[in-house]
């Protein structure tokens, strides 16, 4: 059984984004932990005739936050947010044992949030690990989804090449002469940020989930678990079926956008993988970092825009 560290609101005074909308808990029965998980989830209302729902998922070490500005101008348009933080992150509950965490753990959280609410005609929007975690949900309920939109991210199959900086970044995570131990979560996100931001706000706001060590358990968990190097615990198999599920895919539209100055996941992957759906778009964010729709907010709603129609 894995412990668990709750982080108190008190934690979060200092960021705006964590009182500005309303939050459901959903308590979730998680294996090997004794009682259950919290799970936070901004559920933010359509502040108009509601055209449905924008599923926004964040990766490691992030957390809905990313969200920030995406939020306001969506309800607006006329669109429910849901930004669930996964466990280990944001302001859910975090186990405490590295070895608790997995990919299909995590997908089986977000499959729980989406049931729970039971959430149709859904807008997803995936980065980093919320690409794995998040396609999965599409490719296995495909009836919910009415869009895609898939941001700096991967999914794991034979043909895929690592980039340099995935493998620095694994071991630089691993290090904790580096980036390891009590990982700086505020730096890592910060420091990838390619326009202007306030640097000290940034890294307060993605240092405050987390208490030292034990609660950063889960931030350690996920470079370990790239399938590259963990295929198991990574879920190399199921990212491969979610994989070629998406070559034949005709459910709903499928877009791509990626930032191009991601050393993690470079522009170049975009273009191969978007080029094998048939009728998938495409749109090159500029000067912008791996937390794209953190980067470069305006530039991916706008982009969001173009393919919903709203304004």
């Amino acid at each position: 059984m894995s412990g668990v560290i709750r982080t108190q609101d008190s934690n979060f005074a200092d960021v705006p984004f964590a009182s500005a909308w309303p939050v459901t808990v959903l308590n979730w029965d998680a294996p090997d932990i004794d009682g259950s998980l919290a799970i936070h989830v901004v559920d933010a209302p359509s502040k108009s005739e509601e055209l449905g729902t924008f599923l926004l998922l964040h990766g490691e070490p992030s957390w809905s936050h990313l969200y920030e500005e995406w939020i306001p101008r969506l309800t607006a348009a006329g669109y429910r947010c849901v930004a669930p933080d996964l466990p280990g992150f944001g302001r859910s509950d975090k186990p405490t044992d590295q070895s608790w965490y997995s990919y299909e753990r995590h997908c089986d959280a977000i499959r729980y949030v989406i049931e729970s609410l039971d959430l149709s005609s859904i807008h997803l929007v995936v980065q980093d690990w919320a690409g794995p975690i998040g396609l999965r949900q599409a490719v296995d309920e495909p009836h919910r989804y009415g869009q895609i939109f898939i941001f700096n991210t991967w999914l794991h199959h034979a043909e895929f090449l690592y980039s340099d900086g995935v493998k620095w970044w694994h071991d630089a995570a691993a290090d904790p002469n580096q980036l390891g131990g009590d990982m700086p979560t505020g730096r890592i996100v910060a420091g990838t940020m390619r326009r202007e931001h306030d640097y000290e706000i940034v890294q307060a706001a993605y240092d405050s989930p987390f208490d030292g060590y034990d609660s950063k358990a889960g931030a350690r968990a996920f470079p370990a678990m790239i399938p590259f190097w963990a295929p198991e615990v990574g879920g190399a198999e199921q990212q491969q079926r979610c994989y070629d599920a998406l070559l034949a895919w005709s459910a709903c539209p499928i877009h791509f956008a990626f930032g191009d100055a991601d050393p993690v996941f470079p522009y170049e992957q975009a273009e191969l993988w978007s080029s094998k759906i048939e009728g998938a778009t495409l749109d090159r964010i500029a000067t912008a970092g791996h937390f794209v729709q953190f980067d470069a907010a305006q530039d991916c709603l706008n982009v969001i825009e173009k393919y919903t129609g709203s304004n």
